[in-house]
């Protein structure tokens, strides 16, 4: 079943509530450290806090023959 945050429904689909919260999921995050949580919307894999404290996603990275990921600050993705 496909997983979509409060973020992207607010924005795309304001019927639907969403499956968790990107915000809430990050509160409780040491800096440096992630989750695996999927957003279908967004298409990220993993939301994370970078050392500062920021709020980082990751996004799969296709090109490289190893599983890899894009870490984009959540600014730039929920916009």
């Amino acid at each position: 079943m496909a997983e979509f945050s409060k973020q992207y429904c607010e924005r795309k689909f304001p019927e639907m509530p969403g499956d968790f919260d990107i915000l809430e999921m990050a509160k409780d995050l040491s800096n440096g450290n992630y989750v695996p949580m999927i957003c279908e919307g967004y298409g990220f894999i993993a939301i994370g806090k970078d050392e500062t404290g920021s709020i980082v996603l990751a996004f799969p990275e296709d090109s490289n023959p190893t599983p890899s990921a894009i870490w984009k600050p959540y600014e730039e993705v929920v916009v």
